[in-house]
């Protein structure tokens, strides 16, 4: 879906949002989810400036709620939210990593100034139950990057994606979920030649090791903080 505002209709935005709608449809990409949203009309995608830089934040928060609006007025599943960086140049994976966080913290503190967290999911990162929080709405993480070692998370712009968390636990309910993930992950394999280490499910261990596609050893911390 191509925003209305001017800034994302520029030949430059148009021509990123594009290389994202055909890296998702290309069919090694593993992630059935993503082609059902591409598929559906459901992808809301936001060209922004650099990912170090916070100019674009407030515009960036209001695009999403603008996006967790329609979302929850939906009759329909698989949504999500995207958001490109494509003025960031020549970083590896683990700047790509810190400047994640630095953005979704960011983000996390002009949110906190007017919504609570989503009380269905937890706050701390270290929580199997976390999940990070807009507008009262949890989503699921997803990072890209050029420099990722997984090639499913490898597009040539940094890019953040924000998926409905509630979305998938109405998928359990169904008990159409782990049809979905067993599928992704034999995609992934084929992809990559072997499972991403650091997948875990919902309430088995918190997702944030799975936010930016980087591995982490036994030390790592989570940098993110909510401030309510």
């Amino acid at each position: 879906m191509t925003p209305n505002n001017n800034s994302q209709n520029t030949e430059h935005a148009l021509a990123v949002q594009d290389a994202f709608r055909s890296f998702i449809d290309d069919k090694l990409f593993p992630c059935v989810a993503a082609k059902a949203a591409l598929t559906r009309d459901h992808m809301h995608i936001f060209v922004a400036g650099h990912l170090a830089c916070p100019k674009d934040d407030q515009e960036i928060l209001d695009f999403i709620y603008k996006f967790i609006d329609e979302y929850r007025a939906a009759d329909s599943d698989f949504h999500t939210v995207c958001v490109i960086f494509p003025e960031t140049h020549s970083i590896n994976e683990e700047m790509f990593d810190s400047l994640l966080w630095q953005r979704l913290q960011a983000l996390s503190d002009l949110d906190a100034q007017k919504y609570p967290y989503d009380s269905r999911v937890d706050s701390d990162p270290s929580s199997p139950q976390f999940s990070f929080s807009l507008k009262e709405e949890a989503f699921f993480i997803i990072g890209l990057s050029p420099g990722s070692s997984r090639d499913a998370r490898r597009f040539r712009y940094p890019a953040i994606v924000f998926n409905p968390h509630e979305q998938f636990e109405e998928l359990r309910s169904l008990k159409r979920y782990d049809k979905m993930k067993n599928i992704v992950r034999k995609r992934d394999v084929a992809l990559s030649g072997s499972i991403n280490p650091m997948l875990h499910d919902f309430g088995d261990d918190s997702e944030v090791y799975q936010y930016s596609g980087m591995r982490y050893d036994k030390n790592w911390e989570c940098p993110y903080k909510y401030k309510n």
